[in-house]
């Protein structure tokens, strides 16, 4: 039986070769290049974490194939705006429609609007994809191992670096964190959803992060909603943290974030 995610990359396959049909390879890079140029996705992390601090890249998703409608109607600039005031440190920024509900153009008005740098997040299978995301502003892009054999990681992670982006490789198990060592990228993004169950264990994270390599930088990812979360996670050694569908359905999402910004190990 296909997962979510297979039926995903199915479609995406679709769409990639929409993409290659209207703009080739060479038109988009000329179009990356001219782009604003790249705000430094891990460098700001960095910048935060030696304050003491978690460095959050806060999410901005309409919809997911396990949540549903997670805000009818969101306006995705008044809620950047609303991360970047609690003390988010990057954005992420869903662009796959079908699944998610989102769009290129929810990327462009985003980074129109704020400061920080922005994550494309997409289903990346193809250069194409880096480069375009480049074009529209992205100032890093997300490898999930999942998705993608090791060579097609490789040239992901290129591209983006080529283009001097960031890329986080998005593991969810010790044998694609085995596989994401051996990358060159530095983030390495452990997922506490199992995609086959569509639930989250922060175990995950515990388990996964001692075997992470020493040039590796960890990012804890899905299902972290209050302060116990993150001091649980910084004892297993998480100073970033990537947090979605908690702080979008927030009523309060300044003051949530600046929380979980200063929230620290101890108990």
């Amino acid at each position: 039986m296909k997962t979510a995610l297979d039926r995903i990359i199915d479609y995406k396959r679709d769409e990639v070769a929409a993409l290659k049909a209207s703009h080739s390879l060479s038109r988009l890079l000329d179009a990356a290049k001219s782009a604003d140029a790249p705000r430094g996705f891990a460098a700001a992390m960095d910048k935060t974490v030696d304050t003491g601090e978690n460095a959050l890249i806060c999410e901005l998703k309409r919809k997911s194939p396990s949540a549903g409608e997670i805000v009818p109607g969101a306006d995705p600039v008044q809620i950047a705006r609303e991360y970047e005031q609690g003390g988010a440190t990057c954005l992420s920024i869903l662009t796959d429609f079908p699944s998610f509900g989102g769009s290129l153009d929810d990327l462009v008005a985003v980074r129109q609007a704020v400061g920080l740098p922005v994550l494309r997040k997409e289903f990346m299978i193809d250069t194409h994809q880096v480069a375009e995301a480049r074009a529209y502003g992205a100032d890093a892009i997300l490898v999930i191992l999942s998705a993608v054999d090791d060579a097609l990681a490789l040239d992901l992670c290129n591209a983006a670096s080529d283009l001097g982006m960031d890329a986080i490789v998005e593991v969810h198990d010790a044998d694609e964190l085995e596989r994401a060592n051996s990358l060159p990228a530095r983030l390495v993004g452990i997922n506490n959803r199992n995609l086959k169950k569509m639930t989250t264990d922060l175990q995950t994270t515990e388990t996964l992060a001692p075997q992470l390599a020493s040039d590796k930088t960890l990012i804890s990812e899905s299902g972290i909603s209050d302060p116990s979360h993150i001091s649980r996670l910084r004892k297993a050694g998480a100073r970033r943290f990537l947090i979605g569908e908690s702080l979008m359905k927030s009523d309060h999402r300044e003051a949530d974030c600046k929380k979980l910004r200063m929230t620290s190990g101890l108990t």
